[in-house]
């Protein structure tokens, strides 16, 4: 997770003018995979954003705890964008990894809380907590077939 984080922060550095940053954001939203259309469901919606907010996550077993990858889609650019860093941050990780990471600290690392509106940052938060809620799911289910 730390070279995420490092390229992530790296990528940010590069680009002076937050006019910039933005692009850069929605060009991370566009290489985003595509959201099947069976995951565009009531169950994946994200509540608490503006904007129309999808996230699918799907368990990867490879040992004691599964992996988490994580699908997602929004009718807005700039908040696929924001998906796009949310994903690089959780998808691939544990459940007990992803309710270790503070996801508020990097964007502030990044600078990005201070240039989001209130509510795209109320919508990041609800993002957030809907994927450490996925992973407090998977966690449980998982203690409770061992």
């Amino acid at each position: 997770m730390a070279e995420t984080i490092a390229a992530l922060k790296e990528d940010f550095s590069l680009i002076d003018e937050w006019e910039d940053r933005y692009r850069y954001v929605i060009e991370l939203g566009r290489a985003l995979e595509p959201l099947a259309d069976a995951d565009r469901n009531p169950r994946n919606k994200v509540q608490g954003c503006a904007s129309q907010v999808w996230i699918a996550a799907h368990e990867e077993r490879d040992g004691k705890e599964p992996r988490l990858a994580f699908t997602g889609d929004s009718d807005a650019l700039i908040v696929k964008g924001l998906i796009a860093i949310i994903f690089r941050l959780f998808s691939g990780r544990t459940p007990s990894e992803i309710l270790a990471t503070d996801a508020g600290a990097l964007l502030d690392e990044l600078g990005l809380r201070e240039h989001l509106t209130p509510q795209r940052s109320n919508g990041v938060a609800s993002m957030v907590t809907r994927i450490k809620s996925d992973a407090k799911a998977a966690l449980a289910q998982t203690l409770k077939s061992a």
